[in-house]
């Protein structure tokens, strides 16, 4: 079995954060960003670079 190396977990590991931050913030991705202490320019950025669907992030 592969490791997967400390970049790829450290994508992961952000990836969630975003996604439970979107959660948190229903959908608002300026208030998802300031809970995160990002910018609005750089959670625009990694929700694009993860992929990040609205699916993946709308409470059931």
């Amino acid at each position: 079995m592969q490791q997967r190396s400390l970049k790829d977990r450290v994508e992961e590991m952000e990836r969630e954060e975003i996604k439970k931050a979107l959660r948190h913030c229903r959908g608002v991705k300026a208030r998802a960003a300031r809970e995160l202490g990002i910018t609005e320019r750089m959670i625009r950025y990694k929700i694009k670079k993860y992929g990040i669907k609205r699916k993946e992030v709308e409470r059931i």
